[in-house]
């Protein structure tokens, strides 16, 4: 869909739409190709979910070779990428998550990695991938999966199965209400406590989910928009161009940071998880 076929509401609408397949207002099983709007709640955003399992296999390709052609001789870019990464999780694993447990730091990597590549769809072209997919007739394409909430939110509760897991296998049922119901103020402010420490539980995911969309879902935003000055002339598009540029350059620091964020919030969640009263 170019941007001179419609007007610049529709093209951002049409941007910011996601493929969806599911069970529409009449009943019918099937793509949604007005609006999905018009769908029920049983839905699914089926390119959220095969953009995210695609760069979730060139993830597990890209280390998977660095891996099977590491030597012990002078290193390829890729083995010099892997390892760098690697060494840099690592590192950042060691100094915040000071207890035994060989999940975290793989964990970390592949959150770091994966919400990475996630992340640099959103430097594609925003007229590229959706104008191939018009031209096979299907109707929607949005190429970051991290623009969608449905995808933020599914891995940042994933992380918060693990520290409701990690928390009562560490301080017991019993430690983990003691947690929540007996801190900062004294037991007989109880239900006090629950409150305030409730809400600061069901933060984490929240804090998780939600930051990586907003910003991933405003840089998308940003090059929509950035995309409709091509249609308002020469010296429009030239001036859309070089922002175009400046705001994809910025944005490469801005996806390595949130991703970098979400690993290293997820390290420091499963850190508090693991820790007990008698350890502080």
């Amino acid at each position: 869909m170019a941007s001179g076929e419609a007007t610049s509401a529709e093209y951002i609408q049409h941007h910011l739409t996601n493929l969806t397949y599911g069970l529409d207002t009449q009943g019918n099983w099937a793509f949604a190709h007005e609006t999905p709007y018009s769908m029920t709640f049983w839905t699914v955003n089926v390119d959220s979910m095969a953009w995210s399992i695609i760069t979730g296999v060139v993830f597990a390709w890209l280390f998977y070779s660095g891996a099977k052609k590491a030597t012990a001789g002078v290193p390829g870019p890729l083995q010099n990428a892997v390892e760098m990464i690697v060494d840099f999780i690592d590192d950042t694993t060691q100094s915040v998550f000071n207890h035994h447990n060989p999940l975290v730091a793989p964990l970390a990597l592949t959150i770091f990695v994966w919400v990475w590549l996630m992340n640099f769809m959103d430097l594609i072209p925003v007229d590229w991938i959706p104008g191939l997919a018009a031209a096979a007739h299907i109707h929607y394409m949005k190429v970051v999966p991290t623009t969608d909430p449905n995808i933020t939110m599914a891995m940042a509760f994933s992380v918060f199965a693990l520290i409701l897991y990690y928390s009562i296998k560490r301080k017991g049922m019993g430690g983990f209400f003691a947690e929540l119901a007996f801190h900062p103020f004294p037991k007989l402010l109880m239900p006090v406590n629950l409150i305030l420490e409730g809400v600061t539980l069901i933060a984490k995911p929240l804090s998780l989910g939600l930051r990586l969309f907003g910003n991933m879902y405003a840089g998308e935003m940003i090059f929509v928009l950035i995309a409709l000055m091509f249609t308002g002339g020469i010296a429009l598009g030239i001036f859309g161009g070089i922002l175009q540029w400046g705001w994809a350059v910025f944005h490469v620091l801005i996806i390595t940071l949130q991703a970098f964020i979400f690993s290293v919030l997820t390290i420091v969640y499963l850190t508090q998880a693991h820790d007990v009263e008698e350890e502080h």
